[in-house]
């Protein structure tokens, strides 16, 4: 596994984006209990990236943005 120098906390997205897919929203990260600098730090680190869409709930349409893991972030978690 490689030295990557993550915090625990960068480490723990990570894994958390690593087992989703499809990434998970900032909503869905937040409640987690990342913060939004954490997860730009990681967007700006070239770990993840950072994809706007907008969705459809209860007949309102809004914007979220959904995180994904990169290569690179799974490279950082030795995966």
């Amino acid at each position: 596994m490689p030295d990557s120098g993550l915090t625990t906390e960068q480490r723990r997205a990570l894994q958390l984006l690593a087992g989703a897919p499809n990434g998970r929203t900032e909503p869905a990260m937040r409640a987690q209990g990342f913060t939004v600098g954490l997860l730009v730090g990681l967007v700006a680190a070239g770990l993840a990236v950072a994809k706007s869409e907008t969705m459809n709930a209860a007949g309102r349409t809004f914007s979220v943005v959904r995180f994904m893991i990169t290569g690179s972030g799974r490279y950082a978690i030795g995966e």
